[in-house]
């Protein structure tokens, strides 16, 4: 068997973990409760020289004396005066820039993995040879194509468009996966994460929906055939039923694995509850009922982070498919 791959698999997430539990921005939180949601919320990666080699008091008040100031050492940082002050990293500093978060070390993870898992699939699918990693990978596919694609958008549509539903339901999958493990970051419970993910497909539609049917033909279907005194209450209404489209998957995806998240620190904040209100000991005596609880939980999450990214791609596709034969 070959391993390469699979170990090369092994040595991107790992050192995606590495990457964002050591160059992410940590801050001294003295309510254990905030420390432990605040997981829940992306982190800029700082520079090694915002961590310095310094030990002890005169580190700490170093570290602590930059980000007073308002100047931390992103470790990644785009200068962007053209862009709106909202997308401003630090507004103590002068100009807008983008900077680098633990969310964009997992997403580059995804579609490197994304690379590496279908390096040999194409070769299995020609001539059936190929290690187990090819195989699963080649059978999700396979799956997608026949199950998914096709029987909404028909052969001749669906293999054009089966790319890019490829790329989408890897690329969440991985994504969801990549934040249940330990010193990870879940990226798709980012809104922003997901949104961006919505408005491809919103282009998708749009865009796709105009060369199928014309530029005028897309938004004369737009709206069904009723009674012109209907057309000022119908046009406004399907406008807004296209924007909602991408807008329920955004917070379809984003709820769910945020949810998910919150009720696993929510189970092991009992730990600090009882800790604060009846003391250490009976901390201790419930942490195995806690922490199996969690456990539980997280298993349940390794399911609903393949559904999420299957009902992502379904409903894109539906989506689509209708954008491209309204009468459907």
């Amino acid at each position: 068997m070959n391993l390469l791959r699979p170990v090369l698999a092994l040595a991107l997430v790992l050192g995606a973990c590495f990457l964002s539990a050591r160059y992410t921005a940590h801050h001294t939180i003295d309510d254990p409760f905030v420390a432990l949601y605040s997981h829940l919320v992306p982190a800029p990666l700082v520079s090694p020289a915002a961590h310095g080699d310094e030990s002890g008091a005169d580190h700490a008040t170093d570290h602590a004396t930059d980000h007073a100031a308002g100047a931390p050492h992103y470790l990644v940082q785009v200068p962007a005066d053209w862009a709106p002050a909202a997308f401003d990293a630090n507004p103590a500093e002068a100009g807008t820039q983008f900077v680098l978060t633990n969310l964009q070390i997992f997403q580059i993870c995804a579609v490197l993995l994304i690379f590496v898992c279908f390096s040999g699939v194409p070769k299995y699918l020609r001539t059936g040879q190929g290690d187990s990693l090819s195989k699963l990978f080649a059978g999700f596919a396979l799956w997608i194509r026949d199950e998914m694609v096709y029987p909404a958008m028909g052969r001749e549509t669906g293999k054009k468009l089966l790319p890019y539903f490829l790329t989408l339901f890897f690329f969440v999958m991985f994504m969801n996966l990549l934040g249940l493990i330990p010193g990870s970051a879940t990226a798709t419970a980012s809104i922003f994460v997901t949104a961006g993910l919505a408005i491809t497909t919103l282009v998708m539609m749009v865009v796709g929906g105009m060369i199928v049917q014309g530029p005028i033909g897309y938004w004369k279907h737009l709206v069904p055939h009723v009674p012109i005194a209907l057309l000022p209450l119908m046009i406004p209404l399907e406008l807004l039923g296209l924007i909602v489209k991408p807008f329920a998957l955004t917070v379809r995806l984003f709820a769910n694995m945020t949810g998910g998240h919150m009720v696993v620190l929510s189970f092991m904040g009992l730990l600090f509850f009882m800790a604060r209100g009846a003391g250490e000991m009976a901390a201790y005596a419930t942490s195995p009922l806690v922490v199996g609880f969690a456990v539980f939980i997280m298993i349940i999450e390794s399911f609903v982070a393949l559904l999420q990214a299957y009902v992502f791609t379904m409903l894109s596709i539906m989506f689509i498919q209708a954008s491209f034969h309204p009468d459907h």
